[in-house]
């Protein structure tokens, strides 16, 4: 893609090229669920977390993703740009499990400007020969990673930085024999970065790199069109209506407060004055609290046959004075005469959740736009390119 240049400060805006690859199967889910950090040898793991149970039975998994250099000379890596994480994430070497050996691994003994580092809080701190550094553990929706902590030059097209990653040396078979991609491109708030220096959005703001301190997700709705991110702006032309914000509620995850759920044109009461929602560019369905999601399901009805599809209410999510409506073609996965409705549950501990997580269901209905310098999220109806079938 362009890189777009301002001349007078030299800061740019880019936009990267997303992949989508569908799989049958369990939902994906990289909403990070929680971090452990050991100050220990290499050798010794680090005590594991346990895990939400996230399967959605039938649901129809789906993955976007691009391309990431690191390194100098760089190291390619497709990666997926999660808002519901926090830190850049790449298997190294150094991890010799057949979920790491899949996928192309960062050798930092090839790059001239890749420096080891011991702690987290001492992101230019190298390791002692011989010497204790931090090992992490973090646990996603859906699998768990282990790794070392590293610091290189990171860039997207030709807009660079330089900030701290996390360099696996273990990682669960447990999605991450299944994916297409390598690594995980964290875009959550500082919240969830090991540490400031581990936050690569906050890494680019600082270097005064971006035009916009911000971001910008298009889903297409057809394999046949091309999703994108985009970073330093947002453009006119991949949205239907107005844009419109909501104020970040809850720094970490871009986590907004929404007033109530709708099925049809009722306002079902679930929130009881207000829910919470993070919105998840690395989770594949809609997601929430167990007990939401069960009444949910009652109420919409999804016949496993389809039998009813066609009669579905919409599905609406509330906020800032505003519905975000999904139609049955947007929150039902339809595989021939079968279908499953892609809402799944997810319990989010305190302090984050219980929230909703608004994946990819809703991301490809709207275009979305993540604001880091005024903390909010921006909405509208995405503009979907129309076919001469007459069908988006």
């Amino acid at each position: 893609m362009k890189l777009d240049v301002d001349p007078a400060t030299g800061s740019a805006s880019y936009s990267v090229p997303l992949k989508r690859r569908r799989q049958a199967g369990q939902a994906i889910s990289f909403s990070q669920q929680r971090s452990l950090r050991s100050s220990a040898r290499l050798q010794k793991r680090v005590a594991t977390a346990k895990r939400e149970d996230t399967r959605s039975s039938g649901s129809q998994a789906s993955e976007y993703y691009g391309i990431l250099r690191v390194g100098t000379p760089p190291q390619e890596f497709e990666v997926v740009f999660d808002t519901g994480s926090g830190n850049l994430i790449i298997p190294s070497t150094a991890c010799g499990s057949d979920a790491c050996r899949m996928h192309r691994r960062f050798n930092s003994t090839a790059s001239r400007t890749a420096v080891d580092v011991a702690f987290a809080e001492n992101p230019d701190d190298q390791v002692k020969p011989n010497g204790d550094r931090d090992v992490v553990t973090i646990t996603f929706g859906t699998g768990e990673i282990s790794g070392i902590f590293m610091k290189d030059h990171i860039c997207l097209g030709d807009i660079c930085t330089h900030g701290n990653f996390i360099s696996v040396t273990e990682e669960t078979e447990q999605p991450f024999s299944l994916v297409p991609f390598d690594g995980i491109f964290g875009l959550g708030l500082p919240q969830m970065s090991q540490a400031p220096h581990f936050n690569v959005l906050d890494c680019m703001i600082r270097d005064k790199v971006l035009k916009k301190n911000l971001f910008s997700v298009f889903l297409a709705a057809d394999d046949r069109d091309e999703s994108e991110i985009s970073f330093g702006e947002f453009k006119s032309e991949r949205m239907a209506d107005q844009l419109f914000w909501v104020p970040v509620s809850n720094p970490g995850y871009w986590q907004v407060e929404m007033e109530d759920v709708a099925v049809g044109d009722k306002l079902q009461g679930l929130c009881n004055g207000k829910c919470q929602a993070a919105v998840d560019t690395g989770t594949s369905l809609l997601a929430g609290p167990s007990d939401v999601v069960r009444t949910l399901t009652k109420r919409l009805g999804v016949k496993e046959d389809c039998s009813n599809f066609d009669s579905l209410p919409d599905l609406g999510f509330v906020m800032a004075g505003h519905t975000l409506k999904l139609t049955a073609e947007d929150y039902v996965d339809r595989d021939g005469h079968t279908c499953t409705l892609s809402l799944m549950t997810m319990d989010v501990p305190p302090p984050k959740g219980p929230l909703f997580i608004f994946g990819d269901p809703l991301l490809r209905k709207y275009y979305t736009v993540y604001d880091r310098e005024n903390l909010q999220v921006g909405f509208a109806m995405a503009a979907q390119p129309r076919r001469g079938d007459g069908k988006a």
